[in-house]
C-alpha cells in the first residue's frame, strides 16, 4: 500500500473513530453532536475576508453546508494524518508507536481552540460558551481519541500489509 493511500486511510479511520465517539457521547452523556454544517458556514466566509462571525448560528445558511462541512471535517482529519507522517517519516507506518500519534492528537486541539471556535463567535477555547470548561474537556478528549485512532489505524494498515510482522 502506498504512502498516500495509507495516509488517506489513517485520516479517514481516525476521523470516523471520533465520529463514533460523538455518537456514544451524545447517547451516554447527552452532549450535543458537532454540527459540521456550521463549520462549513464559517469556512465559506473566509475567502471573502470574514474570518470571524459574531454568532455562526445566526449567519445565513450556505447551500450544501451540511455535506460540505462533513467533507471538510474528513479532509482536515486526513491533513492531520499527513502531518503525523511528515513529522515522523514514512517509516513510522512500518512500526507505528502510540506517543507520536497522541502528540498529534493533542496538538490538533489547537485548531478548534485558536482558530475555529473564535472564528465561529465562541471565543478562544470556547470561552464564550455556556460551559467553557466542559467544552474544552470534550475537545481534549476527542482530539486524544483522534490520536488513538491514528495509531490504531496505522497498526491495522500494517497488519493488512504484513499479517505476521507485528
Amino acid at each position: 500500500m502506498n504512502l498516500w493511500l495509507s495516509t488517506l486511510l489513517m485520516g479517514v479511520a481516525a476521523t470516523a473513530f471520533i465520529d463514533l465517539w460523538s455518537l456514544v457521547r451524545a447517547q451516554w452523556l447527552g452532549v450535543t453532536k458537532p454540527d459540521f454544517g456550521l463549520v462549513w458556514r464559517w469556512m465559506a466566509g473566509i475567502p471573502a475576508g470574514r474570518l470571524q462571525s459574531p454568532n455562526i448560528q445566526q449567519a445565513p445558511a450556505v447551500p450544501g453546508e451540511a455535506w460540505l462541512g462533513w467533507c471538510a471535517h474528513y479532509a482536515i482529519g486526513v491533513s492531520f494524518a499527513a502531518a503525523l507522517i511528515a513529522w515522523q517519516g514514512e517509516h513510522w507506518l512500518t512500526k507505528p508507536t502510540l506517543l507520536p500519534a497522541l502528540v498529534v492528537g493533542l496538538v490538533t486541539v489547537m485548531a478548534p481552540f485558536l482558530l475555529m471556535q473564535p472564528g465561529m463567535g465562541l471565543g478562544i477555547a470556547a470561552a464564550k460558551t455556556a460551559h467553557p470548561n466542559s467544552a474544552r474537556l470534550h475537545s481534549l478528549i476527542t482530539h486524544l481519541l483522534f490520536g488513538f485512532g491514528l495509531y490504531g489505524s496505522a497498526v491495522l494498515i500494517q497488519l493488512f500489509r504484513h499479517p505476521l510482522s507485528l
